[in-house]
């Protein structure tokens, strides 16, 4: 059963997608991870939505790739410029080994079951340049029993839930994760950073995380 079908909300969001929208905003995590980069980087944008941080990125200075499996959101980026754009699924990435300095993949790649998740990862290391970063962020466990609160829920299988949660992006597959488990998700990275932050929403607790490639 295919599992990375978050992409069918998220292109129907990016169609109509307000100018004020926090989607357009750049991460305080993300800018001050840019601020540590070399001058003129190569980066990956996986899972770009529509560029809130390719198009930040690029004004930086680096060479910027923005992927997404979204045709609307790339549509976007393609409209502002300065960014390459490249429609693609995020566990099978149509670029060469090490092509990359950086990787930045945020509240993107937990978007299905373990099997999707462990090829991404995958095919993140495969990219990356030995000693180049990922940053990230991947569903935390601590947020689990507040989904199921709001919603009827099941899981399809370890660690991955979908919910009852008609015209959002839960009716498809989420996967949650502790930390020892994220750090296994992991292999051939080494963990400079993990934090379980709660965002805007009470009980959104996401992992942020930031890995060298080893």
């Amino acid at each position: 059963m295919k599992t990375d079908t978050a992409d069918q909300h998220w292109n129907d969001e990016w169609a109509a997608i307000a100018p004020e929208s926090k989607w357009r905003i750049p991460e305080a995590d993300v800018t001050r991870w840019a601020a540590t980069l070399a001058p003129g980087a190569r980066v990956l944008d996986l899972g770009a939505g529509v560029g809130r941080h390719a198009l930040y990125l690029a004004e930086q200075g680096f060479e910027v790739t923005a992927l997404d499996a979204a045709a609307e959101g790339l549509a976007a980026i393609r409209a502002a410029g300065k960014v390459s754009t490249v429609e693609a699924r995020m566990d099978d990435l149509p670029f060469e080994t090490g092509a990359f300095d950086h990787v930045l993949s945020w509240n993107v790649i937990y978007h299905g079951d373990e099997d999707v998740l462990l090829r991404t990862i995958a095919e993140i290391r495969r990219v990356l340049r030995p000693g180049g970063s990922y940053l990230g962020t991947m569903l935390s466990k601590r947020r689990l029993p507040h989904e199921q609160a709001k919603y009827p829920g099941r899981e399809i299988s370890r660690n991955a839930w979908v919910f009852d949660a008609p015209d959002t992006d839960k009716i498809h597959p989420h996967y949650f994760c502790s930390a020892a488990e994220l750090l296994a998700l992991f292999s051939g990275f080494e963990c400079l950073w993990l934090e379980d932050r709660e965002h805007q929403t009470p009980g959104s607790w996401h992992w942020h995380l930031k890995m060298e490639r080893l």
